[in-house]
């Protein structure tokens, strides 16, 4: 495994992360499989762990939390994030500094720590003055229950914005993002990792494999596997990249890893590593095997000519996306 540091500052993260969002936990047999990824990822040099609060209502933090206990606290990294709905209550939600309190000390409670290393607004509050938020996540810094904060899926300007305030009110810096970011989803490339390479931000890109797209299992011509996310995600996130033409691309890519002597999974983890704004990649697995094909892309260098190709099959072109 590969280390990178999250932009500039001294935490050194693995290049494969393992993230919460799609940890199912919905049986025994289920919650057995969750942990023996979780272990096998420790166990080759995987030290970063991320959640959310919102994650399964809370089951999730309470997994990673149980999970994590075995091992050394100074060992690893985790983090969780702040914003979604959590309850009926006004203020169940959002970036207010009432709920962003409240949330981080039932999140430490949840995953069994004094502290968290990254702490993430989930989404952009409109409600709530940026200010507000700021001071707020500064404060857990100066306390010592978070070492370091950012920001997930907002916009150059809310976060040039945010970064501008912290100098003038003399607050703890942004000092990571977590944005969306593969072949399918490069909005990023477009202004956001310019800022971070110039304020010394981590990147730590969640979705890495396209909700799935990437990992081979969807092809052109071919029913949708049985139990894949295909079949049952609640907001149909895969099913809408599902496409003709995102499908001819996959054939495409294929053969270029096939070609390189890699899977495709591999393929485009070490696309997206090609980036040193890169710190880290958030990456979901259900099954140890899973883990074990992601793992391969740390240190794993594409050359020049791969590169091209992937390009001209990609043709991205800078468009609007909308953040959130």
């Amino acid at each position: 495994m590969q280390y990178r540091k999250l932009g500039k500052w001294g935490l050194k993260i693995s290049e494969i992360a393992l993230g919460s969002w799609m940890t199912d936990l919905i049986s025994t047999e289920a919650v057995d499989t969750a942990k023996r990824t979780l272990r096998l990822a420790y166990g080759n040099g995987v030290n970063f762990f991320d959640c959310a609060d919102a994650y399964s209502d809370g089951a999730a933090e309470i997994f990673l939390g149980n999970a994590l206990k075995e091992f050394t606290r100074s060992s690893y990294v985790v983090s969780s994030k702040v914003f979604f709905s959590v309850g009926k209550g006004p203020n169940d939600r959002g970036l207010s500094r009432k709920h962003i309190f409240e949330q981080i000390n039932k999140s430490l409670k949840n995953l069994q720590t004094d502290y968290l290393d990254l702490y993430f607004c989930h989404r952009y509050d409109p409600d709530t003055p940026i200010e507000e938020m700021l001071q707020a996540m500064s404060d857990l810094v100066v306390q010592g229950k978070v070492l370091y904060y950012g920001v997930s899926e907002w916009s150059p300007v809310q976060i040039t914005e945010g970064l501008g305030l912290t100098r003038t009110m003399g607050l703890r810096p942004i000092s990571v993002i977590q944005p969306q970011y593969n072949m399918f989803d490069r909005y990023i490339e477009d202004e956001i990792m310019g800022i971070c390479e110039s304020n010394g931000i981590g990147i730590v890109p969640f979705s890495p494999l396209s909700q799935g797209l990437l990992t081979g299992k969807y092809r052109k011509w071919m029913p949708i596997p049985e139990g894949s996310r295909a079949t049952h995600q609640a907001d149909m996130q895969i099913n809408k990249l599902l496409t003709d033409d995102n499908l001819e691309k996959v054939e495409k890519l294929i053969k270029i890893a096939d070609e390189s002597g890699v899977s495709l999974p591999v393929l485009a983890l070490a696309w997206t590593l090609r980036k040193p704004v890169i710190s880290s990649l958030i990456t979901g697995a259900s099954t140890p095997s899973q883990l074990e094909l992601n793992l391969k892309a740390s240190g794993l260098t594409l050359s020049a000519r791969v590169l091209d190709e992937i390009e001209k099959i990609l043709d991205y072109k800078p468009f609007f996306r909308k953040i959130g």
